[in-house]
């Protein structure tokens, strides 16, 4: 994967994601993927904790990115949310 990404920051990144595998349960509720933009202005409990009364994943996603602007996050905000139940 050499033409991914900036060239010159190869050095201090990495295009190699990183895995973990988790199996899906009854506790599990949702999956929340965001972009630094959403992590580096809330922990996940806090994230969770935005959306506990949100019915639809699209509705969850939309209140974590307006959370995430109202915390005046600096970098692109990106978010997916995906209910299991």
């Amino acid at each position: 994967m050499d033409n991914f990404g900036d060239g010159k920051l190869k050095e201090h990144i990495t295009s190699e994601p990183e895995v973990t595998i988790k199996t899906i349960n009854r506790d599990n509720q949702m999956l929340i993927l965001g972009s630094d933009g959403l992590w580096k202005v809330m922990s996940n409990q806090e994230a969770l904790d935005c959306i506990k009364h949100v019915k639809t994943s699209q509705e969850a996603a939309e209140q974590l990115v307006e959370e995430a602007i109202n915390r005046k996050s600096c970098v692109d905000i990106s978010c997916i949310v995906v209910c299991f139940n």
